[in-house]
């Protein structure tokens, strides 16, 4: 059984991808980074699995792709 996607928060997204905060909410609304998701009233998170697919090839990312399975590689 895989294991669940986890929820990262923004300061983990930033250390990961080097961008920073404006840099990431500009490329969202550009569609070329991930989309958000809710988890609470006042909380969002991004799903780890978008975030490393966005670092593995950063510019052929496209926000309508998300849908895609996910490949993790081996484990």
């Amino acid at each position: 059984m895989p294991a669940p996607d986890r929820i990262l928060r923004l300061d983990t997204v930033r250390h990961r991808t080097g961008l920073s905060r404006s840099t990431i909410y500009r490329k969202i609304a550009e569609g070329t980074f991930p989309r958000q998701v809710k988890v609470s009233v006042h909380g969002a998170g991004w799903h780890e699995s978008k975030i490393n697919r966005w670092i593995a090839d950063p510019p052929a990312y496209r926000a309508e792709n998300d849908d895609r399975p996910v490949d993790d590689g081996p484990l």
